[in-house]
């Protein structure tokens, strides 16, 4: 088997072990807000004021990720990332599954996802 096929299927079945099990959750995931304060800041000894001036941000961009009022960009990602020596796709998984947990557990956009028809697999 090639490199290139061997890589793209172990991609392809990662994308699968990660994905199913996010979906299928009752219980509310830790939002960004949480992990950056309980996990990172307060074991720190950080402040809003001290992450603001790390980051190079206002401090209002740090008050509204711990407060839930901002999500995590790409951007944001890589800044905390580099911060706190971790990677961007940790803070951007925690925003996903929080994401993906909000609208999975929303009446409304759960109605919107069940009208969505799947096409037809081609043979």
């Amino acid at each position: 088997m090639a490199v290139g096929v061997k890589q793209r299927t172990s991609t392809w079945m990662l994308i699968v072990i990660c994905e199913v099990p996010m979906l299928m959750t009752k219980r509310k995931p830790a939002s960004v807000g949480e992990i950056l304060t309980e996990e990172f800041m307060v074991p720190l000894g950080l402040t809003q004021s001290a992450l603001a001036e790390a980051m190079g941000v206002q401090r209002k961009h740090v008050n509204e990720l711990c407060n839930e009022r901002r999500a995590v960009t790409a951007s944001t990602a890589l800044i905390l990332a580099r911060v706190f020596g971790n990677t961007p796709d940790f803070w951007l998984n925690v925003q996903r599954r929080s994401d993906l947990w909000k609208v999975m557990n929303a009446p409304k956009e759960r109605r919107r996802i069940e009208r969505a028809k799947p096409l037809n697999r081609a043979a």
